[in-house]
């Protein structure tokens, strides 16, 4: 089977828009020049896990619905094995070839992945807006080191989700100020989100 190709960007590309540690409002800093072709490319998955020179391209979207997020516990079926166990609000992965239907990988086409990859990861009663709020990157850790998240907020009309995946397990909605309590629980993305995101309590 032919390996799954990813969305990267290069690191120099991302250290010259302006390298950043931890969450990023300025949204429209980047999002243009991310996208522009030639600025973006799709490599094959396990060498970019390991290189250091790209940036894998992951939208993070934290779902929202009468004051409270959705939060889940990543499950053994996780694409991300480092993550297995971990709590987390953020759903979200990688875009793969398969999203490009057109000779560039485009703005519009990234917000064509991410809604597939909603679709793909939770079934949903009703219906959802979505917007792209922040920026994410955790130079810290092995896995922070070759990712960087966009962040969305998902409005959603209803709290009636499932999940699509396997790797998703133990699905609820809580309060922010209930999740940072146990926020040591949290993947590391997650755990930036939760203190740094006022529009969470909005």
């Amino acid at each position: 089977m032919p390996e799954e190709q990813i969305l990267v960007i290069p690191r120099s590309l991302f250290d010259k828009i302006g390298e950043f540690q931890g969450l990023h409002r300025g949204i429209q800093d980047y999002l243009p020049s991310l996208f522009i072709p030639g600025n973006n490319f799709f490599t094959p998955r396990s060498p970019a896990e390991t290189n250091p020179a790209l940036k894998q391209i992951i939208p993070y979207a934290v779902f929202r619905h009468a004051g409270r997020l959705l939060h889940y516990t990543r499950g053994g079926k996780s694409g991300e094995q480092r993550l297995v166990a971990k709590s987390s609000i953020g759903i979200g992965g990688h875009i793969n070839d398969s999203d490009l239907a057109t000779a560039s990988f485009d703005e519009a086409a990234y917000l064509n992945a991410v809604q597939r990859e909603i679709r793909e990861e939770l079934h949903l009663e009703g219906g959802f807006t979505h917007r792209p709020v922040a920026l994410i990157n955790d130079d810290s850790t092995e896995v922070g080191r070759v990712h960087l998240g966009i962040v969305h907020i998902v409005d959603l009309e209803s709290d009636s989700v499932r999940a699509g995946e396997a790797a998703i397990a133990s699905l609820g909605f809580a309060p922010r100020h209930e999740l940072l309590q146990r926020r040591e629980s949290f993947e590391t993305w997650s755990q930036i989100v939760l203190e740094g995101l006022d529009e969470l309590d909005s």
